[in-house]
């Protein structure tokens, strides 16, 4: 897959058909995978690509630093996972479709600690999305680089985020919310979350806003609540489950839980799941007269 990924990236820039590529590196002591923008031909053999590629590169097509648009189109390497999230940013006009050429990579899942990767692939050590993950083939592409997986994904969703969401359910309201509000608690208002998020692209944020002042900048539990639950609520139907805001998160909240929730109630309510369909605009940003109102409390 690398060697085709090469050739493939090495024929785009040398055509002139792309002015950068975007894809996965080494650092220098080959310690961990890190983000890599290529913009020479010969460069094109610092490309890799497995299990350690987790970054959700597609943060970088709406970032302005680096400043892709200012390098000229380019090509991003992704993951089916990635691609759901490119459907999102196309359908809410961030990036257009012509803009960018898709390097879709056939994936059999991915790993967060290089420790627990030794060459093989078991579900012990692969995150909840992976091993549900039914965009291994990817669906949104230009090229298709790898051979065609047969993986299928379980009837019913395994994995602890799931476990977790079960055990919440149980609970009452006031308990959730008990549960949440010392989550919170534990916030230091990093914007970790934020800034790793390929979908929170406001140039300005509201956090940073204060002529009104909506949300409180310390961290405290009145602001961190505030901060937690107006970003999850502008994920509602948008968020693509990429995972990248609980591993960046230095203090270790459970976002995942959250995000995945109301993408679980988003699909029930409006029958909705985001990433799949460029066309299709997430249903919180939308409205229609047949939408049901029976989740409104």
């Amino acid at each position: 897959m690398e060697n085709t990924l090469r050739q493939k990236a090495k024929e785009l820039l040398e055509k002139g058909e792309v002015k950068v590529v975007i894809g996965y590196g080494w650092n220098k002591k080959k310690t961990y995978v890190t983000p890599v923008f290529i913009t020479k031909p010969e460069d094109t053999d610092k490309l890799i690509f497995n299990p350690l590629c987790v970054n959700s590169l597609p943060l970088y097509l709406t970032r302005k630093f680096p400043d892709i648009k200012a390098l000229g189109k380019p090509a991003i390497v992704a993951k089916g996972c990635d691609i759901k999230t490119i459907a999102v940013l196309i359908s809410e006009a961030q990036i257009n479709r012509e803009d960018v050429v898709i390097l879709g990579m056939v994936c059999n899942g991915a790993v967060y600690k290089q420790e627990l990767w030794k060459g093989e692939l078991t579900p012990e050590i692969m995150p909840t999305k992976c091993l549900n993950c039914d965009v291994r083939y990817p669906h949104i592409v230009d090229y298709v680089i790898g051979e065609s997986t047969d993986f299928k994904p379980p009837a019913e969703p395994v994995g602890m985020v799931f476990e977790k969401i079960k055990e919440l359910d149980k609970r009452s309201s006031s308990e959730r919310w008990d549960f949440w509000v010392k989550e919170f608690d534990r916030c230091i208002k990093c914007y970790a979350c934020r800034q790793i998020c390929p979908l929170c692209y406001c140039e300005r944020c509201i956090a940073e806003k204060n002529l009104p002042q909506w949300i409180e900048t310390s961290a405290h539990s009145r602001g961190n609540l505030a901060w937690n639950l107006k970003r999850a609520m502008d994920l509602a139907g948008r968020c693509t489950f990429c995972g990248e805001c609980e591993r960046a998160c230095p203090v270790n909240i459970p976002l995942n839980l959250l995000n995945k929730k109301l993408i679980m109630v988003t699909e029930e309510v409006f029958e909705h799941k985001s990433g799949y369909d460029e066309k299709v605009h997430p249903p919180l940003i939308l409205f229609n007269m047949e939408d049901e109102e029976n989740f409104i409390k």
